[in-house]
């Protein structure tokens, strides 16, 4: 796929009314790191790229195009087969097509986690339904790479370190597309929960955070008790 560094893009359309997705799409846009970072670490950029921004306009157009809040469930940081790939979370090119109903010539390879995502929005009552509540998003919404493999934010010291800045102000913009602060649905019970939890006491983000299990996890480890796991997010997020 061709990347350009500097993407000419009109995220915004030209009513009186901004939407939460022309915000969104607004926000991808503007997404850079500015510190180094330690060496041999890559960061996955998939809006700067023209055919990804307009697949996310696609699917932010169809499911987020009005005024409205949405709570906030928040993971990790992109992969490179889910949200590194397509620019939008937990959607990998094939639910892309087959549950977004979005045409795409990215290659199409499942991600667990995205699997398993879609499970749950399925339980929930489709991606129009769980969309008009939940917006997902990332603790990094930026992802990296390290010797061709994922790397999460917090796996590196150096690189946590060098992130918090990225990640506050990323935060602080994701809240303002629309997010409703009441509570936020932490994708992950251990290492992303304590930090993101260590965050919101000195910076106040949300009021409550909620932990789940993160679906990588359940894939991985836990996948005879799926539906389980399934049934407790459902009962969390409708909680």
């Amino acid at each position: 796929m061709k990347i350009k560094s500097e993407p000419q893009k009109q995220p915004l359309n030209s009513s009186d009314t901004v939407t939460f997705a022309d915000r969104v799409l607004g926000f991808f846009l503007q997404l850079r790191i500015k510190k180094s970072l330690p060496k041999d670490v890559e960061v996955l950029n998939p809006y700067q790229n023209d055919q990804v921004f307009e697949l996310c306009r696609l699917f932010y157009k169809k499911y987020y195009d009005d005024p409205g809040q949405r709570i906030l469930i928040i993971g990790i940081n992109p992969g490179r087969l889910g949200a590194g790939l397509t620019g939008i979370p937990f959607t990998d090119p094939i639910k892309l097509l087959t549950y977004c109903g979005i045409q795409n010539s990215l290659p199409m390879k499942p991600e667990l986690s995205a699997d398993f995502i879609y499970r749950v929005i399925e339980a929930y009552g489709g991606p129009e339904k769980f969309y008009s509540k939940f917006y997902f998003s990332s603790v990094s919404p930026l992802g990296f790479t390290k010797d061709g493999k994922n790397l999460n934010y917090y796996d590196v010291r150096e690189l946590k370190e060098s992130l918090r800045e990225f990640i506050i102000d990323s935060l602080e913009k994701t809240i303002a597309v629309g997010i409703d602060t009441a509570v936020c649905y932490c994708l992950g019970e251990g290492e992303n929960f304590r930090f993101l939890c260590q965050l919101n006491d000195e910076m106040k983000f949300f009021k409550r955070i909620v932990p789940l299990s993160h679906p990588r996890f359940i894939m991985q480890y836990r996948r005879k008790k799926v539906a389980d796991y399934v049934a407790d997010y459902i009962s969390k997020v409708s909680a």
